[in-house]
């Protein structure tokens, strides 16, 4: 079984990601991915030098995330383009991975992809765990872990769907208000109902 797993920032993903490790079940990271493919070399490196120009680099040739980010922000058609470039080789990666694990013998592998939803990439898994907190916990949990204000964290919440809206795509969700005992409790249950061991 492939299961998709997502959440939004803050949710608490890496902590039931980490769980599924526990169980060796393995996790294919889209964010880890994101960077592998641009690294010098990389087919996508090439392409985002080109639309983007050398001025996003860092000294040792490698991409500045931060220098990127901003050179796209707030411009819709110039975040469509490095989307065009990143989104399939981020898919083509977790593909080969998939592959390889699955000729390793894994039956179960997790897709972390936060976002699964947003980029209607549901084709690509059996099942959608969603890891949910409500607004106000989600905020809460922003500010306390990145130490920036409240004005940030809106922000960046705003940027992505809302968890409520996330739901009905879900097949399982994980609510992570409560206590890690709780979360991690919920995931064995789910994992029992799918019959994953």
């Amino acid at each position: 079984m492939i299961i998709g797993l997502t959440g939004g920032i803050a949710s608490g993903k890496s902590l039931i990601a980490d769980q599924f490790r526990k169980h060796s079940i393995p996790v294919i990271d889209a964010d880890e991915i994101a960077r592998e493919v641009v690294e010098p070399g990389e087919t996508a490196y090439e392409k985002v030098l080109e639309q983007f120009g050398t001025q996003i680099l860092e000294h040792d040739g490698t991409i500045a995330r931060k220098k990127l980010g901003q050179a796209i922000f707030g411009d819709d058609s110039k975040r469509q383009i490095l989307n065009q470039i990143m989104h399939p080789a981020i898919r083509q990666r977790m593909i080969e991975k998939k592959k390889r694990y699955q000729e390793e013998g894994c039956k179960n592998i997790v897709f972390d992809l936060p976002l699964l939803i947003e980029n209607n990439l549901q084709f690509m898994v059996d099942k959608v765990l969603l890891v949910y907190v409500d607004d106000t916990t989600q905020k809460k949990r922003l500010m306390e872990r990145d130490q920036e204000g409240e004005e940030d964290a809106n922000n960046r919440i705003a940027s992505q769907m809302p968890l409520k809206e996330k739901k009905q795509f879900a097949d399982a969700i994980i609510d992570n208000n409560d206590t890690r005992e709780s979360s991690l409790t919920q995931l064995e249950n789910i994992l029992q109902d799918w019959n994953i061991t």
